[in-house]
């Protein structure tokens, strides 16, 4: 009877612990869903963040004016990621095709791991901007970040909460437009799927009187969903501001814009 009783309470004490064990084995999932999809780039600007070591990143960006731009990025070691990307404008829709001038190229060095207590710093280098190339004015209509340090710290508020910010100088600074120039931004996960995006770049280095910035500064927005775990979809809302302006001799330049971005991730 005793040897009976014993093991029916343990048999219940089993079977209770069941939805704890499986509780935990979700959230183990959940923690490494949400840490694989950290955005590595905001909407335009970096973050201190990196893909997971031997994977890589496939996105298409469809923006204004019939353009696409493709990017690879690769995480060849624990700090140190690699990529490219190339585009156009007017290859969706009519009109001759009007290619970038050269391939972006980005790099990023992980000077220091995130911690409890710190947050992650990184540095890097990237020559692709965003929107137009205005082949006048020798840039984009946003222009590159350029060389660049940034910091990211993450919180446990909902699934994850990020707080980014940093300072770069562009490759495109020309003639009075050479200050540094600084950005930040965050993103938020609201579950495994949904994520929301925001940022601003303060463009002090687009402020002159012949520049295309009216002294505004780029605020965008964005709201992301994880379609799997190697599929994310992104709409933006860009230039909130609406910081652009004519610019004697220069087309006009489009003001709010939204653009739509597939990003496939994978592993090697």
């Amino acid at each position: 009877m005793g040897k009976r009783m014993f093991g029916m309470i343990i048999f219940i004490l089993f079977i209770q612990s069941l939805p704890c064990q499986a509780q935990l084995e979700y959230e183990y999932v959940e923690s490494s869903l949400v840490q694989k999809m950290k955005p590595i780039n905001l909407i335009d600007v970096p973050t201190a963040n990196f893909l997971a070591l031997r994977s890589f990143e496939l996105k298409l960006r469809v923006y204004d004016m019939g353009g696409m731009l493709t990017g690879l990025t690769v995480a060849l070691t624990p700090r140190l990621m690699f990529g490219v990307t190339y585009g156009g404008q007017n290859i969706v829709g009519h009109g001759r095709i009007s290619w970038n001038e050269a391939p972006g190229v980005n790099i990023r060095y992980r000077i220091k791991f995130e911690t409890d207590r710190y947050p992650s710093i990184s540095m890097g280098f990237d020559s692709q901007g965003y929107g137009a190339y205005y082949s006048d004015l020798s840039r984009y209509q946003i222009k590159s970040m350029g060389f660049y340090v940034v910091t990211s710290k993450n919180f446990t508020f909902l699934k994850d909460l990020g707080l980014h910010g940093g300072v770069n100088y562009s490759g495109e600074n020309k003639g009075a437009e050479k200050d540094m120039n600084f950005f930040m931004g965050a993103h938020l996960f609201i579950d495994r799927e949904l994520s929301l995006i925001w940022e601003y770049d303060f463009a002090i280095n687009d402020n002159d009187e012949q520049s295309i910035g009216a002294g505004k500064g780029y605020m965008n927005a964005a709201v992301r969903w994880a379609f799997s775990n190697k599929l994310i979809l992104e709409f933006s809302v860009k230039n909130l501001l609406k910081n652009h302006k004519l610019v004697e001799g220069v087309e006009e330049v489009p003001n709010e814009s939204r653009e739509l971005k597939i990003i496939y991730l994978e592993t090697f």
